[in-house]
């Protein structure tokens, strides 16, 4: 019979913890799985033998035996028994079977690794294993990752938009304030399930592009605006963009360079709070005279000498 070491079956050595055994079996059972790999003769070969070896070393009692009697460790009671009838093994004979484990007494159909493998591939594969086809398992579906490009406008408003996803064609309805980076599921639209389990989901991913007026920072708007140097001196009436229009703003006299103004809820809508927006924060940048003409030039030095007097 065909010698296999337990240990090397699990990828560990003779000194792992129970938890290093536990953890070493799901790896590998997960890796060999029939269902994970279908009509693969060889993986349906390996996964009995780790299954083999997680039902030794994962019981301390069978571990201790195989430990001591390597292939022979079933028989371990017959050797203790025939040792003490003979005065029992000396140093070098104590231990005549260890070296590592064997496939022998393998297992029947169905009988992989103890009574916690079906909790061990409900948890591994989310809680997919509800039932049993023909012996198979149930097995839940892939799910799918897709980013949808937006730009800042579009999600100013709650409007509906057709996505294809794998040729079929998805009616979404997307909120107003969706944020750069947020993702939502659509449960059902992902890979098919295995031997009839349920489908994978959708995962949808907004990425917002940056608009060329508006800075987004959160459900609050920021825009520069300029400010010519006349109104900023003397006051008067500016005209901003908001992201619905435009509105006339009163500009106080001697306004500085660097002001900002807030509109309230004049922002970015708050997602899923229907009626309810951010603010826009307005910042004034002085713009200065360009071309002066001679006759400009001489009226700025005489106000320049009047500041200076």
């Amino acid at each position: 019979m065909e010698f296999i070491d337990y240990y090397k079956v699990l990828g560990i050595d003779k000194s792992a913890s129970e938890a290093d055994i536990k953890k070493a079996y799901r790896k590998m059972a997960r890796k060999y799985h029939p269902d994970v790999n279908p009509n693969d003769k060889e993986a349906e070969k390996k996964f009995k033998e780790v299954n083999e070896a997680n039902e030794v070393l994962s019981k301390p009692e069978n571990r201790k035996k195989y430990d001591k009697y390597g292939k022979d460790w079933k028989h371990a009671e017959q050797f203790e028994k025939a040792g003490q009838q003979q005065g029992g093994y000396s140093n070098q004979q104590q231990n005549p079977f260890s070296g590592g484990g064997n496939a022998g007494g393998g297992f029947g159909n169905g009988d992989f690794g103890g009574a916690d493998y079906t909790d061990f591939f409900e948890s591994m594969f989310g809680g997919a294993s509800r039932g049993r086809t023909g012996g198979q398992s149930k097995f839940r579906g892939q799910d799918f990752n897709a980013e949808l490009q937006l730009e800042l406008k579009d999600v100013y408003e709650t409007h509906k938009r057709t996505l294809t996803v794998n040729g079929k064609n998805i009616r979404l309805t997307i909120p107003a304030g969706v944020k750069d980076g947020q993702e939502i599921k659509i449960k059902g639209y992902g890979g098919d399930g295995v031997n009839g389990g349920p489908k994978g989901d959708l995962n949808i991913r907004f990425a917002i592009q940056n608009d060329p007026l508006f800075k987004r920072d959160g459900d609050n708007l920021y825009e520069t605006v300029e400010l010519d140097l006349y109104t900023a001196l003397l006051g008067g009436e500016q005209m901003v963009n908001t992201f619905d229009g435009k509105v006339k703003l009163k500009v106080a006299p001697e306004t500085p360079n660097g002001t900002k103004v807030k509109l309230k809820g004049k922002g970015f809508p708050i997602y899923k709070k229907d009626g309810a927006f951010g603010d826009l924060i307005i910042t004034y940048e002085l713009s200065l005279p360009k071309n002066l003409s001679p006759q400009e030039k001489e009226l700025f030095t005489q106000l320049s000498n009047l500041r200076k007097s």
